[in-house]
């Protein structure tokens, strides 16, 4: 019987692991987009109390961009964080923090 060849097999190796990588890219798929929705429609009617309140309100717009740019590659996990954070920023613009 003959045996495998070693780029044989790395090559199957190699698909494999590609396959399996881009199955669990999704999971975050609809949360990313769910948190980048409820923290647009949270800053677009944020008011930001003091000088405080306009720093966090730039870091969540900023945090917002960033989320939009990993859901655009496909990173979503970091997307629905980063989304996360945004919405936390919004909150504490919110109370002048």
């Amino acid at each position: 019987m003959p045996r495998p060849k070693p780029l044989l097999t790395f090559a199957l190796l190699a698909i494999v692991v590609g396959l399996s990588a881009c199955a669990g890219k999704t999971q975050f798929r609809s949360a990313c987009d769910q948190e980048i929705d409820a923290a647009w429609s949270e800053l677009s009617i944020a008011k930001a109390d003091g000088f405080s309140g306009t720093i966090s309100y730039t870091k969540a717009f900023g945090l917002i961009t960033s989320a939009r740019t990993m859901q655009t590659v496909e990173n979503f996990d970091n997307c629905y964080n980063q989304a996360k954070d945004a919405r936390f920023y919004i909150r504490e613009s919110r109370k002048g923090q």
